[in-house]
């Protein structure tokens, strides 16, 4: 497991907007620290560039582990998870009409959605609550 400095902590969090790139939960509203995950794991021969990093919530680092694939529901192809650095979030997933739920647009937005629970019942039930104080969706 490779070491983040502070450095490069505070440029993925800048970068990311200070939120999750995979739910897009807020950390200013999340209560707690995002962490920094390795896009491509480090048990797949991921680096720690900057390149290779990005923010995350716990349940979304943890749920993703060390995949870089999954299954998309709708072709039941395998695809590639969501890459934040390479990949626009608004060209794989939207919001749903009550800003609650990610749509995913495209097998990976699909694929991602199943993986990583984005759509996980204690989430759901934050950004209910994030709607209703006017802090949700994130605006970009």
């Amino acid at each position: 497991m490779s070491y983040i400095t502070v450095s490069l902590r505070q440029t993925v969090e800048k970068r990311a907007r200070y939120r999750c790139t995979y739910c897009q939960s807020q950390m200013r509203i999340v209560g707690a620290s995002l962490t920094v995950d390795h896009i491509i794991p480090e048990s797949l021969g991921g680096a720690t560039t900057i390149e290779n990093l990005c923010l995350a919530c716990w349940d979304c680092n943890l749920l993703k582990s060390n995949r870089i694939t999954a299954i998309d529901p709708r072709s039941g192809t395998v695809v590639r998870i969501f890459h934040p650095n390479r990949q626009t979030w608004a060209e794989h997933f939207r919001w749903g009409a009550d800003s609650l739920r990610v749509v995913g647009l495209t097998a990976v937005g699909r694929a991602t959605i199943v993986a990583l629970r984005l759509n996980r019942p204690q989430l759901l039930l934050a950004r209910t609550l994030w709607v209703e104080a006017g802090w949700h969706p994130p605006s970009d």
